[in-house]
């Protein structure tokens, strides 16, 4: 028996949010006793293979079917590879990637699933499973029933896991790419390119609200001073919906979830969704000018202003 933990990459280098989740592998196999085993599927995944090793066993499927992640063809992979390896829990990072294939994937298993998970516990030997529900407006503890168990855990709750002294063992998983199943096709993919740190992983987050009407104003205060502080960029729906600002880019219910040592709230009254994404932040600074918004009942620090007066001025007080 094994757990296996599905790991995201960016075709060179794990993703450091599989760190997290293969640190929640680590402890649930001290509990039980099995082997933790890092799934890699992709194409031309040599860099990736080596860097995963560091970490734990490592199965590699490399295929040129597999090299854009469609959810069809990556949960029956991993599904093929958990019936083989008897896998007895599946885990991985909570994101878009996760909430798209895992799903699938626990279908084909008939497998039960608990996403989002923030922390756990074992009682008289059971697995008990904490995890947001209503935006974060409460929590619930849950526990799976049958095998084999898929969780996704919120990268930010966990530590990340440290390499192993030696390399684990690469196992390499051959594929018949005739099987794989092909109902969906990959076209492309339309993102705003950036430079700046993946919002997930930055340390400091600036995020902007609906006083940003264009996208070279959002760019002019949010972009300059994320960039300012080395960090990532974030807007709430409003700003996606409006166009100003791309999907990837929202902090969230509906978004991304956060958790940097810095959150930067420009704008953003602080509604309950928008919240339920970045609540954890270690440090938040507000700044709005409605002296009632409800981001400033989370803040650690609060400006009430004009956010076209004030960002200036912190930007020039950074030194830039």
């Amino acid at each position: 028996m094994s757990i296996l933990v599905v790991a995201e990459h960016d075709g060179k280098h794990l993703r450091p949010g599989s760190c997290s989740a293969l640190t929640v592998a680590r402890d649930l196999a001290a509990h039980s006793g099995e082997r933790v085993e890092l799934l890699v599927i992709g194409s031309g995944l040599d860099s990736v293979a080596a860097d995963a090793a560091r970490f734990a066993p490592v199965i590699v499927v490399d295929h040129p079917l597999l090299a854009n992640a469609t959810a069809d063809r990556y949960a029956q992979t991993i599904a093929d590879v958990t019936n083989a390896r008897e896998a007895g829990s599946i885990v991985a990072n909570s994101t878009t990637f996760a909430k798209d294939i895992l799903p699938r994937a626990s279908a084909l298993l008939n497998a039960a699933m608990a996403g989002d998970v923030t922390g756990y516990s074992f009682v008289n030997g059971e697995l008990l499973l904490r995890r947001p529900m209503y935006a974060g407006a409460a929590m619930a503890t849950v526990a799976l029933t049958g095998q084999p168990l898929v969780i996704t855990v919120r990268a930010s709750a966990f530590p990340a896991a440290q390499p192993l002294v030696q390399p684990g063992e690469r196992i390499v998983w051959s594929v018949n790419g005739s099987t794989l199943p092909n109902y969906s096709e990959y076209v492309g993919l339309e993102s705003r390119p950036t430079l700046r740190p993946e919002l997930t992983e930055a340390r400091v987050v600036v995020s902007g609200g609906r006083p940003f009407r264009t996208g070279e104003e959002f760019e002019k205060y949010v972009g300059r001073l994320a960039d300012v502080l080395n960090g990532a960029a974030g807007c709430t729906r409003a700003l996606v919906d409006a166009g100003i600002a791309p999907n990837e880019w929202q902090v969230g219910q509906t978004g991304k979830v956060v958790a940097p040592q810095l959150y930067v709230a420009l704008g953003i009254s602080g509604a309950v969704q928008h919240l339920a994404g970045m609540k954890n932040s270690r440090v938040v600074v507000a700044v709005n000018s409605d002296p009632e918004a409800p981001m400033f009942s989370i803040a650690t620090y609060g400006l009430v202003g004009d956010v076209r007066q004030i960002v200036p001025e912190l930007i020039r007080e950074l030194g830039q």
